[in-house]
Protein backbone atom coordinates (compact mmCIF):
# COMPACT_ATOMS: atom_id res chain seq x y z
CA UNK A 1 0.00 0.00 0.00
CA UNK A 2 3.23 2.54 0.63
CA UNK A 3 4.15 1.61 -2.49
CA UNK A 4 1.26 2.33 -4.38
CA UNK A 5 0.92 5.92 -2.62
CA UNK A 6 4.45 6.53 -3.51
CA UNK A 7 4.17 5.83 -7.03
CA UNK A 8 1.48 7.68 -7.29
CA UNK A 9 3.12 10.80 -5.76
CA UNK A 10 5.94 10.35 -7.96
CA UNK A 11 3.71 9.99 -11.30
CA UNK A 12 1.92 13.63 -10.25
CA UNK A 13 5.02 15.29 -8.87
CA UNK A 14 6.88 14.34 -11.53
CA UNK A 15 4.79 13.66 -14.65
CA UNK A 16 7.53 13.95 -17.25
CA UNK A 17 9.65 10.87 -16.28
CA UNK A 18 8.12 8.50 -18.81
CA UNK A 19 9.17 11.63 -21.45
CA UNK A 20 12.60 11.84 -20.11
CA UNK A 21 13.12 7.61 -20.31
CA UNK A 22 11.60 7.75 -23.97
CA UNK A 23 13.69 10.67 -24.81
CA UNK A 24 16.91 8.77 -23.65
CA UNK A 25 15.82 5.75 -25.31
CA UNK A 26 15.05 7.79 -28.67
CA UNK A 27 18.94 9.71 -27.67
CA UNK A 28 20.15 6.68 -28.15
CA UNK A 29 18.79 5.06 -31.18
CA UNK A 30 19.60 8.55 -32.97
CA UNK A 31 23.36 8.74 -32.09
CA UNK A 32 23.43 4.81 -33.29
CA UNK A 33 21.71 5.76 -36.55
CA UNK A 34 24.14 9.25 -36.87
CA UNK A 35 27.21 9.28 -35.22
CA UNK A 36 27.44 13.42 -35.40
CA UNK A 37 24.42 13.37 -33.88
CA UNK A 38 26.33 15.61 -31.41
CA UNK A 39 28.24 17.76 -33.36
CA UNK A 40 27.08 21.56 -32.86
CA UNK A 41 26.04 21.71 -36.65
CA UNK A 42 23.95 18.91 -36.34
CA UNK A 43 22.30 20.03 -33.27
CA UNK A 44 22.12 23.05 -34.35
CA UNK A 45 20.40 21.91 -37.50
CA UNK A 46 17.85 19.68 -35.62
CA UNK A 47 16.88 22.26 -33.28
CA UNK A 48 16.09 24.77 -35.41
CA UNK A 49 13.84 22.30 -36.62
CA UNK A 50 12.20 21.31 -33.25
CA UNK A 51 11.98 25.12 -32.49
CA UNK A 52 8.70 26.38 -34.20
CA UNK A 53 6.66 23.08 -32.41
CA UNK A 54 8.23 23.74 -29.14
CA UNK A 55 6.95 27.23 -28.51
CA UNK A 56 3.82 26.34 -30.43
CA UNK A 57 3.58 23.07 -27.69
CA UNK A 58 4.28 25.45 -24.86
CA UNK A 59 1.62 27.36 -25.39
CA UNK A 60 -0.90 24.63 -25.89
CA UNK A 61 0.34 22.99 -22.71
CA UNK A 62 -0.69 26.13 -20.88
CA UNK A 63 -4.26 26.19 -22.25
CA UNK A 64 -4.40 22.41 -21.37
CA UNK A 65 -3.01 22.33 -18.10
CA UNK A 66 -6.02 25.25 -17.79
CA UNK A 67 -8.79 22.56 -18.71
CA UNK A 68 -8.96 23.72 -22.56
CA UNK A 69 -7.63 23.07 -25.37
CA UNK A 70 -6.86 24.81 -28.82
CA UNK A 71 -7.46 23.25 -32.39
CA UNK A 72 -6.33 26.52 -33.85
CA UNK A 73 -2.60 26.65 -32.97
CA UNK A 74 -1.67 25.36 -36.21
CA UNK A 75 -3.78 28.01 -37.74
CA UNK A 76 -2.67 30.77 -35.94
CA UNK A 77 0.89 29.74 -36.95
CA UNK A 78 0.12 30.06 -40.27
CA UNK A 79 -1.64 33.34 -40.53
CA UNK A 80 1.48 35.12 -38.50
CA UNK A 81 3.50 33.56 -40.98
CA UNK A 82 1.42 35.07 -43.79
CA UNK A 83 1.59 38.42 -42.17
CA UNK A 84 5.44 38.49 -41.57
CA UNK A 85 6.61 37.17 -45.05
CA UNK A 86 4.20 39.62 -46.87
CA UNK A 87 5.49 42.92 -44.88
CA UNK A 88 9.61 42.13 -45.04
CA UNK A 89 11.62 42.04 -47.66
CA UNK A 90 15.38 40.87 -47.92
CA UNK A 91 17.08 43.98 -47.15
CA UNK A 92 14.20 45.45 -44.81
CA UNK A 93 15.60 47.62 -42.25
CA UNK A 94 15.81 47.20 -38.64
CA UNK A 95 13.27 49.66 -37.78
CA UNK A 96 10.72 48.01 -40.30
CA UNK A 97 11.99 44.40 -38.75
CA UNK A 98 10.79 45.08 -34.95
CA UNK A 99 7.76 46.75 -36.44
CA UNK A 100 6.40 44.29 -38.38
CA UNK A 101 7.51 41.67 -35.64
CA UNK A 102 5.38 43.55 -33.12
CA UNK A 103 2.51 43.41 -35.67
CA UNK A 104 2.48 39.47 -36.43
CA UNK A 105 2.79 38.72 -32.35
CA UNK A 106 -0.11 41.32 -32.30
CA UNK A 107 -1.98 39.34 -34.62
CA UNK A 108 -1.01 36.25 -32.80
CA UNK A 109 -2.64 37.63 -29.54
CA UNK A 110 -5.75 38.78 -31.32
CA UNK A 111 -6.66 35.06 -32.75
CA UNK A 112 -6.15 33.92 -29.09
CA UNK A 113 -8.70 36.58 -27.70
CA UNK A 114 -10.89 35.48 -29.99
CA UNK A 115 -10.29 32.11 -28.40
CA UNK A 116 -10.64 33.09 -25.47
CA UNK A 117 -13.54 35.33 -25.48
CA UNK A 118 -15.67 32.56 -26.66
CA UNK A 119 -14.18 30.03 -24.46
CA UNK A 120 -13.98 31.62 -21.66
CA UNK A 121 -16.46 34.62 -21.32
CA UNK A 122 -19.21 33.52 -23.99
CA UNK A 123 -18.75 29.47 -22.28
CA UNK A 124 -18.81 27.75 -25.74
CA UNK A 125 -17.28 24.25 -26.18
CA UNK A 126 -13.12 24.96 -26.51
CA UNK A 127 -12.71 22.01 -29.21
CA UNK A 128 -15.95 23.10 -30.92
CA UNK A 129 -15.11 26.97 -30.92
CA UNK A 130 -11.15 26.72 -31.99
CA UNK A 131 -12.14 24.00 -34.58
CA UNK A 132 -14.04 26.56 -36.54
CA UNK A 133 -11.56 29.63 -35.54
CA UNK A 134 -9.06 27.15 -37.41
CA UNK A 135 -11.19 27.91 -40.88
CA UNK A 136 -11.38 31.80 -40.10
CA UNK A 137 -7.60 31.96 -39.40
CA UNK A 138 -6.65 29.71 -42.24
CA UNK A 139 -9.26 31.45 -44.53
CA UNK A 140 -6.97 35.04 -43.47
CA UNK A 141 -3.77 33.51 -44.37
CA UNK A 142 -4.74 32.16 -47.64
CA UNK A 143 -6.57 35.85 -48.62
CA UNK A 144 -3.05 37.33 -47.12
CA UNK A 145 -0.73 34.52 -49.26
CA UNK A 146 -2.49 32.82 -51.60
CA UNK A 147 0.17 30.57 -52.37
CA UNK A 148 3.69 30.10 -50.96
CA UNK A 149 6.47 32.75 -50.87
CA UNK A 150 7.41 36.25 -49.75
CA UNK A 151 11.04 36.68 -47.71
CA UNK A 152 12.59 37.52 -44.88
CA UNK A 153 15.68 40.30 -43.90
CA UNK A 154 18.58 37.91 -44.94
CA UNK A 155 20.78 39.07 -42.87
CA UNK A 156 18.45 37.89 -39.71
CA UNK A 157 17.78 34.92 -41.61
CA UNK A 158 21.58 33.87 -41.66
CA UNK A 159 21.79 34.96 -37.94
CA UNK A 160 19.53 32.96 -36.77
CA UNK A 161 20.31 29.95 -38.89
CA UNK A 162 24.08 30.28 -37.60
CA UNK A 163 23.58 31.27 -34.44
CA UNK A 164 25.38 29.31 -31.17
CA UNK A 165 26.29 31.32 -28.14
CA UNK A 166 29.20 29.73 -26.18
CA UNK A 167 29.10 26.64 -28.75
CA UNK A 168 25.43 25.70 -27.94
CA UNK A 169 22.55 25.89 -30.71
CA UNK A 170 19.70 28.65 -29.81
CA UNK A 171 17.21 26.40 -30.06
CA UNK A 172 18.69 24.65 -26.75
CA UNK A 173 18.95 28.23 -25.05
CA UNK A 174 15.51 28.93 -25.92
CA UNK A 175 14.07 25.59 -24.20
CA UNK A 176 16.22 26.14 -20.97
CA UNK A 177 14.40 30.21 -21.20
CA UNK A 178 10.82 28.45 -20.98
CA UNK A 179 11.58 25.86 -18.71
CA UNK A 180 12.86 28.45 -16.42
CA UNK A 181 9.83 31.14 -17.08
CA UNK A 182 7.74 28.26 -16.39
CA UNK A 183 9.34 27.01 -13.80
CA UNK A 184 8.96 30.66 -11.93
CA UNK A 185 4.99 31.11 -13.72
CA UNK A 186 4.74 27.82 -11.90
CA UNK A 187 5.32 28.79 -8.25
CA UNK A 188 3.65 32.18 -8.58
CA UNK A 189 -0.22 32.54 -7.45
CA UNK A 190 -1.13 32.43 -11.77
CA UNK A 191 0.46 29.32 -11.71
CA UNK A 192 -1.53 27.73 -8.74
CA UNK A 193 -4.82 29.50 -10.04
CA UNK A 194 -4.25 27.89 -13.22
CA UNK A 195 -4.04 24.04 -12.05
CA UNK A 196 -6.84 24.74 -9.85
CA UNK A 197 -9.00 25.86 -12.73
CA UNK A 198 -7.78 23.12 -14.69
CA UNK A 199 -8.07 20.30 -11.87
CA UNK A 200 -11.88 21.68 -11.04
CA UNK A 201 -13.22 25.03 -12.00
CA UNK A 202 -16.20 24.77 -9.90
CA UNK A 203 -14.07 24.48 -6.59
CA UNK A 204 -11.55 27.11 -7.70
CA UNK A 205 -14.87 29.51 -8.43
CA UNK A 206 -15.92 28.79 -4.93
CA UNK A 207 -12.77 29.35 -3.23
CA UNK A 208 -12.51 33.48 -5.38
CA UNK A 209 -10.11 32.19 -8.35
CA UNK A 210 -11.13 34.45 -11.44
CA UNK A 211 -12.19 30.98 -13.61
CA UNK A 212 -12.54 33.01 -16.56
CA UNK A 213 -9.83 35.51 -16.78
CA UNK A 214 -7.17 32.71 -16.49
CA UNK A 215 -8.75 30.29 -19.00
CA UNK A 216 -8.95 33.69 -21.45
CA UNK A 217 -5.23 34.18 -20.95
CA UNK A 218 -4.22 30.93 -21.88
CA UNK A 219 -5.76 31.32 -25.27
CA UNK A 220 -4.19 34.76 -25.33
CA UNK A 221 -0.46 32.93 -24.72
CA UNK A 222 -1.45 30.80 -27.05
CA UNK A 223 -2.27 32.50 -29.75
CA UNK A 224 1.49 34.62 -28.55
CA UNK A 225 3.84 31.24 -29.00
CA UNK A 226 2.36 30.50 -32.38
CA UNK A 227 3.17 33.96 -33.24
CA UNK A 228 6.51 33.22 -31.77
CA UNK A 229 6.66 29.45 -33.49
CA UNK A 230 5.58 31.38 -36.80
CA UNK A 231 8.49 33.98 -36.29
CA UNK A 232 11.38 31.26 -36.05
CA UNK A 233 10.08 29.21 -38.86
CA UNK A 234 9.45 31.54 -41.50
CA UNK A 235 13.54 32.64 -40.51
CA UNK A 236 14.60 28.80 -40.53
CA UNK A 237 13.00 28.68 -44.19
CA UNK A 238 13.33 32.19 -45.58
CA UNK A 239 10.06 32.47 -47.12
CA UNK A 240 5.86 31.21 -46.16
CA UNK A 241 3.42 28.77 -46.35
CA UNK A 242 0.08 30.04 -45.95
CA UNK A 243 -0.67 26.20 -45.03
CA UNK A 244 2.17 25.15 -43.14
CA UNK A 245 0.48 25.06 -39.84
CA UNK A 246 -2.59 22.91 -40.81
CA UNK A 247 -1.58 19.72 -41.79
CA UNK A 248 -2.08 20.18 -45.93
CA UNK A 249 1.83 20.30 -46.21
CA UNK A 250 2.76 18.47 -43.15
CA UNK A 251 1.98 14.95 -41.64
CA UNK A 252 -0.77 16.26 -39.01
CA UNK A 253 0.03 19.81 -38.72
CA UNK A 254 1.16 21.72 -35.96
CA UNK A 255 -1.94 21.43 -34.08
CA UNK A 256 -2.08 17.82 -33.64
CA UNK A 257 2.04 17.43 -33.32
CA UNK A 258 1.28 19.57 -30.10
CA UNK A 259 -1.49 17.84 -29.16
CA UNK A 260 0.49 14.72 -28.78
CA UNK A 261 4.15 15.92 -27.63
CA UNK A 262 2.02 17.57 -24.09
CA UNK A 263 0.61 14.37 -23.81
CA UNK A 264 3.28 12.74 -24.33
CA UNK A 265 4.96 14.72 -21.98
CA UNK A 266 2.95 13.68 -19.54
CA UNK A 267 0.12 16.56 -19.26
CA UNK A 268 -3.74 15.30 -18.66
CA UNK A 269 -5.75 16.09 -21.40
CA UNK A 270 -8.32 16.57 -19.08
CA UNK A 271 -6.55 19.38 -17.28
CA UNK A 272 -4.90 20.25 -14.05
CA UNK A 273 -1.51 18.55 -14.19
CA UNK A 274 1.28 18.32 -16.25
CA UNK A 275 3.79 21.09 -17.24
CA UNK A 276 6.57 22.70 -19.99
CA UNK A 277 9.11 20.59 -19.54
CA UNK A 278 8.02 17.74 -20.56
CA UNK A 279 6.23 19.05 -23.08
CA UNK A 280 9.35 20.28 -24.62
CA UNK A 281 10.61 16.23 -24.39
CA UNK A 282 7.63 15.20 -26.01
CA UNK A 283 8.48 18.23 -29.27
CA UNK A 284 12.13 16.21 -29.09
CA UNK A 285 10.75 13.05 -28.61
CA UNK A 286 8.82 13.09 -31.74
CA UNK A 287 11.55 15.13 -33.97
CA UNK A 288 13.78 12.39 -33.01
CA UNK A 289 11.43 9.75 -33.69
CA UNK A 290 10.83 11.25 -37.63
CA UNK A 291 14.66 11.25 -38.05
CA UNK A 292 14.45 8.04 -36.78
CA UNK A 293 11.64 7.21 -39.68
CA UNK A 294 14.15 9.21 -41.85
CA UNK A 295 17.09 7.41 -41.57
CA UNK A 296 16.12 3.85 -41.38
CA UNK A 297 13.80 4.82 -44.34
CA UNK A 298 10.62 3.78 -43.59
CA UNK A 299 7.34 5.19 -45.03
CA UNK A 300 6.51 8.35 -43.20
CA UNK A 301 2.66 7.78 -42.71
CA UNK A 302 4.21 5.79 -39.59
CA UNK A 303 4.48 8.81 -37.95
CA UNK A 304 1.15 9.62 -38.03
CA UNK A 305 0.12 5.93 -36.44
CA UNK A 306 2.68 6.72 -33.96
CA UNK A 307 0.80 9.96 -33.47
CA UNK A 308 -2.31 8.41 -33.19
CA UNK A 309 -0.89 5.92 -30.69
CA UNK A 310 0.40 8.08 -28.38
CA UNK A 311 -2.91 9.81 -27.58
CA UNK A 312 -4.87 6.58 -27.65
CA UNK A 313 -2.54 4.70 -24.86
CA UNK A 314 -2.52 8.66 -23.29
CA UNK A 315 -6.28 8.40 -22.67
CA UNK A 316 -6.36 5.04 -22.19
CA UNK A 317 -3.92 4.95 -19.64
CA UNK A 318 -5.85 6.28 -16.63
CA UNK A 319 -8.38 3.36 -17.04
CA UNK A 320 -6.17 0.67 -17.91
CA UNK A 321 -4.13 1.16 -14.35
CA UNK A 322 -7.34 1.11 -12.42
CA UNK A 323 -8.04 -2.19 -14.19
CA UNK A 324 -4.32 -3.55 -13.48
CA UNK A 325 -4.96 -2.12 -9.59
CA UNK A 326 -8.27 -4.49 -9.19
CA UNK A 327 -6.65 -7.18 -10.78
Amino acid sequence: MKERVQLKYISLRYPYLFALALLVVAVLVNFVLQPNLFETRVLNGNMRSFLPLMLVTVGQAVVIIGGGIDLSVGAILSLVTAVLVTNMATDSPAGHVILVIAMAAGAGMAAGTLNGLSVAFLRLPPIVTTYATTFIFSGLALWILPRPGGSMPEQLARLYRQATPLGIPFGVWVAVLLVLLWSWARNSRYGNFLYAVGGKAEAAYATAVPVNRIRFSTYVFAGLMSALGALVLTLGTGSGDPRIGVGLTTTGGMTLDSIVAVVLGGTRLSGGQGGVAGSIMGVTILGLIRNIISFADVPSWYQTLVDALIIIVALAAPGLLQLVRRA
